[in-house]
């Protein structure tokens, strides 16, 4: 049986006599302490596998059974206390256990809330130094530079702006950034490059039981707490909002961690981290119930009343303490909160339909493109993050520095554009009438180029996130299809359409537009629903706008659900081959209604529990990649036994190998389990190896036995042995299994016919066959909407591994059940899969273009650099070519640049 943690405890544990093991007699307490912590440690996962939560729920009911306190502890004669005092104590002792777990709740709400403070100060500051400084104090931003006269920028005589004149202004705003980016990128690639990119996929994983040690550690937390306000002043097309969450996930972790109830449980842990990023989600968007849906809808697969209080809780106290300390000075908990006094009108909603629809449209166009830029930045551009974030920053900065709206930040673009035209909503001109045809075109083209650089942008080796630089684009998009109705109501007052509008007061608010493109947008690349319209009423504090936000997501969702595929975090999931299992299965696939017979791999290494030499067993140990073995009755006899852990495993190979007196050939059964030492519960508190004929197992001692000095030729792992295993039968839908993979969360299912194992199945398996089944469900599609034989591989050319990516290329060199990252690696998209399976051309429109664009300007620079070198040498020796000599040297550098 596989056994729970080491807990300090239940030290007594080992002193039980046990007619196998026999007494520990001889060994010191300091020997003790190294076994308790060889252990523990071998009950670590390892990095990049997947929990097993099953196993993980055994050790914590042991943590609540383990034995009672030493008997001359303060506890113990605190627990023996009769009358009045004994019933306070033990009262007084069961709430704090209950309430250790809120504690840690708080705890970590106000270090998320006090961390977003922080990020959101720092941030402002930065972003209003690209464009000036103040006199009276460098440390000001421009808000509170002004702030007593009550004016900002040109008019206010405390702010002073770089240069003075408009090409230097451009110069400092463009330097400016790319120091920024350089900082924030140079950072994360030397402390902590698990801090770059936004989180919110990994951490989705982590929850789902994949273990990336050091994602969520402190250093990660700094350092990603440190570099995003950079990353975000620097002005790239990111946004804040996914890596808040990352540290917010973070916070929790490691605030949870110095608390020994939640650092030997990962069923704890996943509760914390769980509720932080309600929390993260909460503090970003000002809105803490949009959080717990975040949390519940697209990061947790099983969410407890429990976890949901814990979520609520953390969300609560973190947007409370943002709002305390107030880091914008306007009572808001973010810079673009609105709220809005005015009716909507029925008119309006086929405006609202072609807001929906640009939202659908809008999501899948990023996410597709993006996907082929992150296959072309892993491919050539994964040594050279800091000079790509550097590089985007500065064309970002020059571009946007022409463009009003794209030359402000994001969050303060969206507060702009929200506004209503009356009460100084008028920016730069934005209400006028007379230049109404000028925003519009200024928006279009902000909504082109954002578009463009979102997709270059998000996944550079910075935090980043996707959330605002969305809803910033739909905002613009939102507000220009307003504009433009209100120019229609201008136009045409006495139209009947119009009839319903009050003659005494405005018809028609654009900003109303812009807060529902916003929501289009983020719903477009979340796929998200219930929570967008949650986050979105939490931000105007109004139910006027509720029915409209939810005609404009619903039209998204439509329009969304036609390219299929799930939100940019999903996507994100499939293209890095992280093994996770989405929510729901999908209804119209018949392949989740094939047995598992079909899935299941029937070609395993086992180990039989009459005996295998210990030889053998540290060979495959040492020379295989599976995470686990079932143990089967004999060669002959395929009976299952149990399972067990390659850890355990070798951790048992290691103390046999530091025991004396065992024959080098000795065989090694698993026939000696748990009911054998007389745990009446099934839990083992330190499994050892048995050695049969010995009084005791040394083992234990560095010393060797001090009874005989005959080597022994057999020795038992039978005590590692997990002998509950889930076990199916090859019959059993794949569908069924799934939601026992979902719901139960078991590393891997042994499949067996009348208890004889034929196969096992893991979570990349299942992952694998779906997979398999969208490529060929994807060819198939194209190939009849195509003509025949177009899309059909080419007879005897099959496709070498090194024309694969990188990570196809290391995934087939593993095996199928490893619990690294998986095989499943792709750009996300079924065709890719079809592209792979047929042996067609690697890439898609965007990862070819930008290809061929990075060879055409390497061959560009590598002419130009021999054509000056050699008129460099040819200088003083020789005359220099001219003429028609000139063009002919300058056309041979260029055909031999040309690729054969």
């Amino acid at each position: 049986m596989s056994y729970p943690p080491r807990a300090s405890g239940g030290a007594a544990q080992l002193d039980v006599e046990n007619p196998l093991m026999g007494h520990r007699d001889g060994e010191d307490g300091k020997e003790e302490e190294e076994v308790e912590e060889e252990i523990e440690q071998v009950r670590r996962y390892e990095d990049f596998t997947t929990v097993d939560w099953i196993e993980d729920a055994l050790h914590e009911r042991y943590a609540r059974a383990q034995a009672p306190p030493k008997p001359n502890s303060l506890t113990a004669r605190l627990d023996m206390l009769e009358g009045a005092p004994g019933y306070v104590w033990r009262g007084l002792r069961d709430a704090l256990e209950e309430g250790q777990s809120w504690v840690v709740i708080t705890l970590v709400g106000i270090a998320i809330g006090v961390s977003a403070a922080l990020m959101s100060v720092i941030t402002v500051w930065l972003s209003d130094m690209k464009m000036g400084y103040c006199k009276t104090g460098w440390w000001l931003s421009q808000k509170y530079c002004c702030l007593e006269l009550g004016d900002e920028g040109e008019g206010c005589a405390e702010w002073s702006n770089w240069g003075g004149v408009e090409p230097f202004r451009w110069f400092a705003y463009i330097l400016f950034a790319a120091t920024f980016s350089f900082s924030a990128a140079f950072i994360v690639r030397s402390f902590a490059p698990y801090a770059a990119g936004s989180g919110i996929s990994e951490i989705k994983c982590i929850l789902g039981g994949f273990i990336i040690k050091g994602f969520l550690g402190f250093e990660t937390f700094l350092i990603k707490a440190l570099t995003l306000p950079l990353a975000i002043a620097s002005g790239l097309s990111i946004g804040r909002e996914g890596p808040s969450v990352h540290v917010a996930c973070a916070a929790g972790n490691v605030i949870g961690r110095m608390f020994s109830r939640y650092d030997r449980s990962q069923l704890k842990m996943r509760e914390i981290v769980t509720a932080s990023s309600a929390a993260g989600v909460a503090v970003a968007f000002g809105s803490p119930i949009g959080g717990v849906l975040f949390s519940i809808e697209e990061m947790n697969q099983v969410f407890s009343n429990r976890t949901m209080w814990q979520s609520f809780v953390c969300a609560l106290v973190a947007t409370f303490t943002l709002a305390s300390m107030d880091p914008y000075r306007t009572g808001k908990l973010v810079l673009f909160q609105v709220s809005y006094d005015r009716d909507w009108h029925y008119f309006e909603i086929p405006a609202y339909v072609i807001i929906g629809i640009f939202g659908g449209l809008y999501g899948a166009f990023v996410i597709k493109f993006n996907l082929q830029m992150a296959a072309f930045r892993r491919k050539h551009l994964a040594n050279h993050g800091v000079a790509e974030a550097v590089t985007l920053a500065t064309i970002t900065a020059f571009i946007g520095y022409l463009n009003r709206f794209l030359r402000i930040d994001m969050t303060e673009s969206m507060e702009i554009l929200f506004r209503e035209c009356e009460g100084g909503g008028d920016y730069d001109g934005l209400c006028q009438t007379s230049a109404q045809w000028r925003m519009v075109n200024s928006l279009l083209l902000a909504v082109v180029v954002r578009t463009a650089l979102v997709i270059v942008s998000y996944g550079c080796k910075v935090p980043c996130g996707i959330f605002v630089p969305s809803m910033a684009v739909g905002a613009m998009f939102g507000r220009m299809v307003g504009i433009l109705v209100k120019a229609l109501h201008t136009a045409y007052p006495t139209a009947p359409w119009f009839a319903m509008c009050a003659p005494d007061a405005p018809c028609i608010t654009p900003g109303t537009y812009a807060f529902l493109g916003a929501a289009a947008a983020l719903g477009g690349i979340t796929r998200l629903t219930v929570t967008v319209v949650v986050i979105m009423f939490e931000l105007t504090g109004a139910l006027t706008y509720l029915l409209p936000v939810m005609i404009t997501l619903l039209v998204t969702k439509a329009v969304s659900n036609q390219f299929g595929g799930g939100g940019m975090a999903d996507q994100v999931i499939k293209f890095n081959g992280f093994p996770f299992l989405e929510q729901e299965s999908k209804e119209d696939e018949d392949a989740f209604f094939q047995p598992i017979a079909n899935v299941m791999k029937k070609d395993l290494a086992v180990m039989f529990a009459s005996g295998v030499p210990l030889q053998t067993i540290s060979e495959i140990v040492q020379s295989t990649n599976y995470q686990g073995f079932p143990v089967v009755r004999s060669e002959e006899d395929r009976t299952i036994i149990g399972f067990v852990r390659k850890s355990e495993l070798r951790y048992a190979l290691e103390r046999a190998r530091r025991t004396r007196n065992i024959a080098s050939n000795a065989t090694c059964t698993f026939l000696h389990s748990s009911d054998d030492t007389g745990a009446t519960d099934g839990l083992v508190a330190g499994p050892d190896i048995v050695i049969p004929g010995r009084q005791a197992s040394h083992s234990r001692s560095q010393a060797g036995p001090r009874n005989s000095g005959v080597e022994a030729e057999q020795v038992d792992f039978g005590q590692y042995v997990d002998q509950t295993p889930l076990i199916v039968s090859p019959k059993m839908p794949l569908e069924i299994v799934m939601q026992l993979f979902r719901r139960m969360g078991p590393r891997v299912i042994l499949v067996a016919t009348e208890g004889q194992l034929v196969g096992l199945v893991t979570v990349k398996d299942v992952l694998r066959h779906e997979a398999r089944h969208e490529a060929r469900h994807a060819r198939h599609g194209k190939r009849s909407a195509g003509p025949a034989g177009l899309d059909s591989p080419s007879a005897g050319s099959p496709r070498s591994p090194r024309s694969l990516p990188a990570h196809m290329r290391q995934a087939r060199g593993t095996h199928g059940r490893t619990d690294s990252a998986q095989s499943q690696s792709s750009n996300g998209w079924a065709e890719s899969w079809a592209a792979v399976e047929e042996g067609e051309s690697s890439g898609n429109g965007l990862e070819i273009a930008l290809e061929e664009g990075l060879g055409w300007a390497q061959a560009k620079v590598n002419q130009a650099m021999r054509l000056f070198r050699g008129r460099l040498n040819g200088s003083g020796s020789r005359r220099q070519p001219q003429g028609h000599e000139a063009a002919y040297e300058f056309e041979l550098a260029e055909a031999e640049d040309r690729p054969r």
